[in-house]
């Protein structure tokens, strides 16, 4: 048996680096419980690696709180039955050292996660920024024309506004990358100013962070229920 193994360790080692690879190149991280209820997410955390999103008044990264959202919300989707996919699971961005451009590099590597999930559901997370300090509140966006995502927008943003900081009930349309590389449904979330001080505070606090994934949680869950239905 030693001698067995001796002969075939290096056998061995190129089969185990070869699965390694081949789950880093498939780009998709799935998560999903027993209870696994049929219905799959992607969980996307805007920006990542070089590219560290806005800059709070008080130096809040983007790309760290975008992440950490994330993350909560992932823990509470798989905890109830859906299966999760993330586009990045940490500081990384998913750009190829050796692209040109790193930026567009990283979306239409986004964009392939997403299509090899084949999601019932997109999200993707951001912390907005403005010249103006005084300007804050969360907003949802959704897709032009698009009804599936506006209403999944809608419901998210009631929620929002009805336990955390938002201007308005109503979602928008919004031309961004994560709502059109892709026919699934999605949205696309700025969950609060991190250039306002007050609102920058609060969404680094656990208390806030909860509160803000909880609305988003409960949206996600009226958008289902009321998609089942119809079914």
């Amino acid at each position: 048996m030693v001698k067995f193994l001796k002969k075939h360790r290096f056998f061995i080692v190129v089969i185990a680096i070869f699965a390694v690879l081949s789950t880093a190149l498939s780009g998709v991280v799935a998560y999903a419980s027993r209870n696994y209820n049929g219905i799959t997410i992607v969980l996307d955390a805007g920006h990542g690696g070089r590219d560290g999103g806005s800059v709070g008044i008080n130096g809040t990264i983007e790309k760290e709180i975008n992440l950490d959202y994330v993350l909560a919300l992932k823990d509470k989707l798989v905890q109830s039955g859906y299966r999760v996919v993330l586009t990045r699971k940490n500081d990384d961005g998913l750009y190829s050292p050796l692209a040109k451009n790193k930026k567009q590099d990283d979306m239409n590597k986004r964009m392939k996660i997403i299509k090899q999930a084949n999601p019932n559901l997109v999200i993707s997370l951001h912390m907005n920024s403005f010249s103006d300090s005084s300007v804050s509140g969360a907003m949802t966006y959704f897709r032009k024309d698009d009804e599936a995502s506006e209403m999944c927008a809608d419901l998210i943003q009631q929620s929002i506004s009805t336990y955390c900081n938002a201007n308005s009930r109503k979602s928008k349309v919004g031309d961004y990358f994560m709502l059109n590389c892709s026919y699934y449904t999605a949205v696309l979330i700025e969950c609060g100013f991190i250039s306002n001080p007050h609102e920058e505070r609060q969404l680094k606090t656990e208390e806030y962070k909860n509160r803000m994934v909880n609305s988003i949680y409960n949206g996600i869950l009226l958008y289902f229920g009321a998609v089942n239905s119809y079914a």
